[in-house]
């Protein structure tokens, strides 16, 4: 293991996270508010601590391979994780009762999960409010990959970084060739994304401040708000439509976009990929499942239809938005809801979940196995559109999605045995932290507050696995890792 590479990659990292505090710091000087001097004062310590670091390890190789990336990406969740509750401690605005409270709120922004334990948020400083969408904006397309556009100008190389952590499995060959240059592209569409969702916000109604904010956490498809009712706050048709196209446009694969927009230059290659269209295929399948259970129960009033719409696609992209309380609604819809982020978006998205790729993968190898029986001497291949998918890459879904079940059953059970919560309520805290979605149902259906510190721990781990998609954590539990 090359320490000098992960030390110096950390520092980096380090440096970086001190932005937000810095922007976040200014915000608060704009609007007055004593709590921005703390976090003047901590971004400066981080800057000046991982600049110093980085410095000092710089007459070291600190070149990046495989194993270097996996133990990094992994390092960097929980050791920025952890510096990023410092904010939410040590002012004296009192956001959060305790440590593991504020390690829950760092670790939830980080990973986009968008789970909170954070009430009243309308009376926090707006300090505290840009830092924690701020957060998400940064874990959204992956501080990683971000970190990968930076790291070739410093000496330090990036591509085992990026294949570690970008989000998603980013298949796109395009991608592959100047890796840094790639992730420098990757992040302007990104930053371009999330300019044209605050624009959005704003011209819908929402104010220059809660359009930056809740941009940063759209585009990221975090969740957090600056309200306490989320989107709903706002009661605006035309604040959610913007919001449902923006969910919908960062729940599709980033190296598409990268395709279409700066290779192709071709809008016809939405369409033409598969994952995209079953994408479109299953939100349609989710609202229309939501809407029909919602009118056989005489809830289509009013804005029924919109609130049907609204949820699907948050929860389906994993968001975690929400305009009213799923959780009133007849059992079938917030189940299906539940159960919808599950897949997810597309792969290389900032979204969670299984992905719809995979979901597409396991599928077409059910059909081959079904035509197996049939034909025991024909040969069958799987195909996505018209390409053939290895069966190197088969085994690899088939792995993961397996693992992403017993992780999931495990992480109920533990969470089942540790707390006081209903099984409704410990199923859906579980499944949302671990794909990332954040609002759960029962007990955690507005915040998860009133869990007790070990359960919050455990969801917090969850909430890791879920952004790291699980094999990068998990391989630094095998023993070759170490010894090889």
């Amino acid at each position: 293991m090359n320490y000098a590479a992960v030390g110096s990659v950390l520092a980096v990292l380090v440096m970086i996270i001190g932005g937000p505090l810095l922007v976040s710091a200014g915000v608060g000087f704009l609007y007055g508010e004593q709590v921005a001097m703390v976090f003047a004062g901590l971004g400066l310590v981080f800057i000046l601590s991982g600049g110093f670091v980085h410095l000092l390890l710089a007459r070291f190789d600190r070149t990046v391979r495989v194993r270097e990336g996996f133990f990094i990406t992994t390092l960097t969740y929980f050791v920025l994780g952890l510096l990023c509750t410092l904010p939410f401690m040590v002012s004296s605005a009192n956001v959060t009762q305790s440590f593991t409270d504020a390690a829950f709120e760092s670790f939830s922004g980080l990973t986009t999960t968008g789970a909170t334990v954070l009430t009243g948020l309308e009376e926090l400083p707006r300090t505290f409010l840009f830092y924690r969408a701020s957060l998400q904006w940064i874990g959204g397309m992956g501080i990683i990959v971000l970190a990968v556009a930076i790291l070739p100008m410093l000496g330090i190389g990036g591509m085992q970084l990026f294949r570690a952590e970008a989000p998603g499995t980013i298949t796109d060959t395009s991608l592959k060739p100047r890796i840094a240059e790639a992730a420098k592209s990757l992040w302007f569409l990104y930053l371009a994304l999330t300019i044209a969702c605050a624009l959005a916000y704003w011209f819908a109604g929402m104010s220059m401040f809660d359009a930056i904010c809740h941009a940063f956490t759209t585009v990221a498809i975090g969740g957090f708000s600056n309200y306490d009712a989320s989107i709903g706050y706002f009661d605006e048709p035309m604040i959610e439509t913007v919001a449902i196209l923006f969910m919908l446009l960062a729940g599709l694969n980033f190296s598409l976009h990268y395709r279409a927009i700066l290779v192709k230059t071709d809008i016809r290659e939405y369409f033409r990929d598969p994952e995209a269209r079953t994408y479109a295929v299953f939100i349609v399948a989710v609202t229309v499942l939501v809407t029909a259970r919602l009118a056989m129960a005489d809830d289509m009033t009013g804005s029924g239809f919109r609130d049907a719409l609204f949820q699907a696609v948050s929860f389906a992209t994993t968001t975690g938005y929400t305009t009213t309380s799923v959780d009133s609604w007849p059992l079938l819809c917030p189940v299906v809801l539940v159960l919808a982020s599950f897949v997810g978006g597309c792969v290389g998205s900032t979204a969670g979940g299984v992905k719809i790729y995979r979901v597409l993968v396991v599928m077409q190898q059910g059909v081959r196995e079904i035509r197996r029986l049939i034909l025991p001497d024909g040969v069958f291949t799987v195909k996505l559109g018209s390409e053939v998918v290895a069966d190197r890459v088969i085994e690899a879904v088939w792995g993961f999605v397996t693992m992403y079940g017993l992780l999931f059953v495990f992480l109920l059970t533990c969470v089942l045995m540790v707390s006081d919560l209903d099984i409704k309520s410990a199923f859906s805290a579980v499944a949302a932290c671990l794909n990332n979605l954040g609002p759960g149902l029962g007990e955690v259906a507005n915040h998860y507050a009133s869990l007790n510190a070990p359960t919050k721990w455990l969801l917090i781990l969850a909430m890791v696995l879920g952004r790291l998609e699980i094999f990068t954590l998990l391989v630094l539990l095998a023993p070759r890792y170490w010894y090889r």
